[in-house]
């Protein structure tokens, strides 16, 4: 059973990386500590000055400079670059992201290379797939899917109720819009 809903989300995964534009490089990862186990910051293993090369574990709240493996919790939130699976309640990457971002509320403030899956995903620049209720980009390469999708200018297809490319030939349409 549980094979059924996983199956949907890897073959996403699977095409993001597909459609994706290959990175000029993936975000600079300082090396860090191999496990993090956070209740809230200051509470947690390792100060948040520091990296985690490992897996990141925050049960309420946890921050680190760079994250790079597996990235779990309430909230997450990288200061710096990021290359994970983050998952959660929240996702807040105040510089690059390279990989899955699938937390209830994504934002990534920089950079955004692969998939990102929630309610509401944020994005200044999107390279791959955004898949949630609301999507919002300055600048999009790939596929927005969702019920609201908004960006200032597009390099592929937005897929739901309301489509916005700002700079686009058609501002809005409904269903479906693009920009190549």
């Amino acid at each position: 059973m549980r094979f059924h809903r996983v199956l949907p989300a890897v073959v996403l995964f699977a095409l993001t990386l597909a459609v994706a534009p290959a990175p000029a490089a993936t975000p600079a990862i300082s090396s860090g500590k191999p496990v993090q186990i956070s209740l809230f910051n200051p509470v947690q293993l390792v100060p948040e000055k520091e990296s985690i090369s490992g897996l990141r574990l925050n049960l309420i709240y946890g921050v680190n400079q760079d994250v790079q493996g597996l990235d779990y919790g309430l909230v997450n939130h990288t200061r710096g670059n990021e290359l994970a699976w983050q998952l959660g309640g929240i996702g807040y990457v105040e510089k690059d992201f390279f990989g899955w971002q699938d937390n209830w509320i994504n934002i990534t403030n920089g950079e955004f290379t692969g998939f990102q899956s929630g309610l509401f995903n944020q994005a200044t620049t999107g390279n791959g797939v955004e898949l949630g209720f609301v999507n919002v980009t300055q600048s999009m390469h790939g596929i927005q899917i969702g019920l609201l999708n908004m960006t200032q200018t597009m390099h592929g297809l937005q897929i739901g109720v309301g489509n916005i490319i700002q700079k686009g030939k058609m501002p809005f349409l409904p269903i479906v819009n693009w920009s190549l």
